[in-house]
C-alpha cells in the first residue's frame, strides 16, 4: 500500500487521502491480508510499515518535499516483485514505473488536482487499473475498473438525536471550499457557526474568515483532531458544505452523516452522489437557497440519515469493493 506522505497515516488531524489510506490497510488487515504500508515513521498499522521518511513535509519544517517523494515511490518500486499487487494512493507519480513492473498495480485516483495531470493518467491507461472515488469525478478519457467510495470507521462516530443549535463548517479553509459563504448563510438563518479545519489559504482567512470570527456567533475551533471531531460533528444541528469547486468525494459530508448530523451543500461535483436530497441533508445552488433550507433540517430524520450513511459508507464496505477488484486484476 503506496500512502501520501504529507502527513502521517493516519493523520493526527487533516490528511484525508492518508485518512483513507489507513482506513483501507487496517481493513484489509482484519480479513487476514497481508499488507505492506510504505508511508512516513510517524504513521501506524497492524500491518507492516516500511519508513522512507521521519515525518511527513507537511508535518515537520525544512523537508523538500519532492525529494522525499521520489525516495518514497522509489523505494516501493524496487521491491514491487515481492508483492502480488501494488496500490497506489499516491496520485500520478508512480504510474511512470508501471510499464516497468511485472506487478500489477492499482491507482485511487483522489481527485484531479488540474486538468493538467490527466494526460498524465491517459497515457497508462493500459499499465494500470483506475478506481475513481465517485462516479462525478469520473474523466472520459480515461478507464476505471470500479468506483469506489471513501470509507468511513463508524467505529470513530457516535449517533446523536440531541444535537445542539450551531451549524457547521468542517474542512480545509480555503475559497473553493466556502468557509465565507458558510458564515453568510449562518449569519441569514440566525444561528451560529463553528469552524474546524486546516487553514490553507492564509490570505483568504485573514481577509474573509477571521474578520467575523467574534467567539459567539461565528467560533474557529482549529484544525481538530478524531475525538473533538466526533463530538462536534455528532452535536451539530446541520453541516454547511457550500463548496465552489467540482469536489470529488467529501469525508467530511460522509463523516456527518454517519453521526446523523444532515448537510446542506452546493449541487457541485459527488455532492449528489453522497447526499440523498430531502432525506440525508439538502442540495441547492446559492447561499440564499442553503439559508432558506436550514429550518428544514429539524424535519429530517437523524437515525434515518446515519443507518443511510453506515451502510454506503462504511468501512466495511469499501474494504469488501477493494478486494473485488484486485480479484479481478489478479485474475487476468
Amino acid at each position: 500500500m503506496l500512502a501520501p506522505i504529507a502527513w502521517s497515516t493516519p493523520p493526527a488531524a487533516y490528511g484525508p487521502w492518508e485518512q483513507v489510506t489507513s482506513h483501507l490497510t487496517e481493513g484489509l488487515v482484519k480479513r487476514g491480508i497481508d499488507v505492506t504500508l510504505f508511508a512516513t515513521a510517524t504513521s501506524r498499522t497492524a500491518g507492516k510499515l516500511v519508513a522512507t521518511t521521519a515525518a511527513g513535509y507537511a508535518e515537520q519544517e525544512g523537508q523538500d518535499a519532492k525529494v522525499l517523494e521520489y525516495l518514497h515511490i522509489s523505494q516501493v518500486m524496487g521491491v514491487a516483485n515481492t508483492f502480488d499487487i501494488v496500490h497506489n494512493q499516491f496520485d500520478f507519480m508512480p504510474l511512470g514505473y508501471t510499464p516497468l513492473l511485472d506487478t500489477p498495480m492499482v491507482t485511487t485516483i483522489h481527485g484531479f488536482s488540474s486538468d493538467h495531470i490527466v494526460p498524465v493518467y491517459e497515457r497508462y491507461n493500459d499499465t494500470t487499473d483506475y478506481v475513481s472515488i465517485s462516479d462525478a469525478d469520473r474523466d472520459e478519457r480515461l478507464d476505471y475498473i470500479a468506483t469506489v467510495y471513501n470509507g468511513v470507521d463508524t467505529d470513530q462516530f457516535t449517533f446523536n438525536d440531541q444535537p445542539g443549535d450551531y451549524l457547521l463548517y468542517f474542512g480545509r479553509i480555503h475559497p473553493e471550499k466556502g468557509t465565507a459563504e458558510a458564515i453568510a448563510i449562518a449569519r441569514r438563518a440566525k444561528k451560529p457557526l463553528w469552524i474546524a479545519g486546516l487553514i490553507q489559504d492564509h490570505d483568504y482567512y485573514r481577509d474573509q474568515v477571521e474578520p467575523h470570527i467574534d467567539g459567539e456567533q461565528v467560533r474557529y475551533l482549529g484544525n481538530v483532531g478524531p475525538r473533538e471531531r466526533d463530538r462536534i460533528l455528532g452535536n451539530a444541528y446541520a453541516l454547511l458544505h457550500p463548496i465552489n469547486f467540482e469536489e470529488p468525494f467529501g469525508l467530511s459530508v460522509a463523516e456527518s452523516m454517519v453521526t446523523g448530523t444532515p448537510v446542506i451543500a452546493f449541487r457541485r461535483g459527488s455532492m449528489p452522489e453522497l447526499i440523498e436530497d430531502g432525506k440525508t441533508g439538502y442540495l441547492t445552488d446559492s447561499v440564499e437557497g442553503a439559508v432558506d433550507l436550514v429550518s428544514a433540517c429539524g424535519d429530517l430524520n437523524r437515525w434515518e440519515i446515519a443507518e443511510v450513511a453506515t451502510d454506503r459508507f462504511s468501512v466495511d464496505r469499501m474494504v469488501d469493493s477493494y478486494i473485488d477488484v484486485y480479484q479481478r486484476i489478479l485474475s487476468r
